[in-house]
Order: C-alpha cells, then sequence, then structure tokens
C-alpha cells in the first residue's frame, strides 16, 4: 500500500516501475516492463510519486504497443525480493527519538506530504516537513532532548546526533521555518 515510503524508509538506492498484467493476486502478475530511477538523498515521497507517475505513464506508452502486437511476452515475477509495504497510519509517522538520526531523517522525508512526520509538542502534534541531521559539540544528552543548534530546534536521537527541524507546522498553524517557529516556542529548549 505504500511502496514509495517503504523505499525511502529503507534507504533504497534506487526504486521503479513494473508494468504487469493483472491476475487475482497482489502484485503477483507476469511482468511485461521495468525501469528503474535513483532516489536522491533529498527525495520526499510526494516527489518521488510524481517522478514515478511520470516514468510509469511514459513506459505504458512504450510497452503496450509491442505487448499488444504480440512481440512481447509477460514473464514471470522472481519469487525472492518480494516485499510488503503496509498502508500508512498517522502512529506511523511519529517520530521515534530512540532511532538513529539517519532513520529520522528519511521517515521525515517519506511521509511528506502525507500523512505527515510529527513529534509531540504542548499537547499536540508538531509536524516536521523538513530536517536534517548534524553531530553537536558537547556531550550528548538522552534521546529525545530538545535543544537548540546553528539557530534550529533540535532533539537529541538514539544514536547521539542531532535532528535539526529546517521546517515546522505547529497545530493548526502554517508551516514556517524552524528559525521563525523558534520565536514563538520560548520553551523549546527546556
Amino acid at each position: 500500500a505504500a511502496p514509495i515510503q517503504a523505499a525511502i524508509l529503507e534507504g533504497d538506492a534506487q526504486t521503479g516501475i513494473t508494468i504487469m498484467k493483472m491476475d487475482p493476486g497482489v502484485d503477483t502478475g507476469p511482468m511485461l516492463s521495468q525501469r528503474a530511477i535513483p532516489i536522491t538523498l533529498q527525495e520526499t515521497g510526494g516527489s518521488l510519486f510524481t517522478r514515478l507517475a511520470t516514468l510509469g505513464a511514459e513506459l505504458l506508452m512504450e510497452t503496450l504497443p509491442t505487448y499488444l502486437d504480440g512481440k512481447l511476452l509477460p514473464q514471470p515475477q522472481p519469487a525472492q525480493g518480494a516485499t510488503y509495504a503496509p498502508m500508512l497510519t498517522k502512529e506511523d509517522a511519529r517520530l521515534d527519538a530512540n532511532q538513529p538520526a539517519a532513520a529520522l531523517e528519511r521517515r521525515v522525508r517519506a511521509f511528506h506530504p502525507h500523512p505527515g512526520a510529527w513529534i509531540d509538542w504542548q499537547d499536540a502534534a508538531l509536524k516536521i516537513l523538513r530536517a536534517h541531521t548534524a553531530g553537536a559539540p558537547g556531550k550528548p544528552q538522552p534521546p529525545g532532548t530538545r535543544t537548540v543548534h546553528d539557530g534550529l530546534p533540535a532533539f537529541w536521537t538514539g544514536d547521539s546526533v542531532l535532528l535539526l527541524l529546517d521546517e515546522v507546522q505547529p497545530a493548526g498553524r502554517k508551516s514556517m521555518p524552524g528559525r521563525a517557529f523558534l520565536s514563538g516556542a520560548r520553551r523549546w529548549a527546556e
């Protein structure tokens, strides 16, 4: 149900499109054609969806005439390597500070724009729209400890690396740069 987000979450270097002949199973039909593309380090779920939609349309237009002319025979899918990407829930997008910073940064990208990565902030969800990781001078703090680093809101993660919040969206408000959020979030690092 969520293969695009799953590819980003896993840190895959590439993903792609398969044109297949439908059968009664779920994504089990024989393949007609495939094409892969790289996943960039800035890729979000939304941007990858757009690129894959374009690629899928192009590949379908290339594949159909050859298939309909009888010049392309369906090939069975290999049994090995198949994975399942379950449907996403809002809770899946909650950031767990005990995880490594790189995994959290991928989670922010994978769940943008939907369902949107988030953390608890003042009894509401604070959506994290863009983030990056950074080492920090000084003694590491327990995971989840909030701080300010390079003028951005940040929190410590499970591998003692900071996740810096570049763009956030407080509940009921518009998105804003992390620096602007700090102007109104006076108790962020308490």
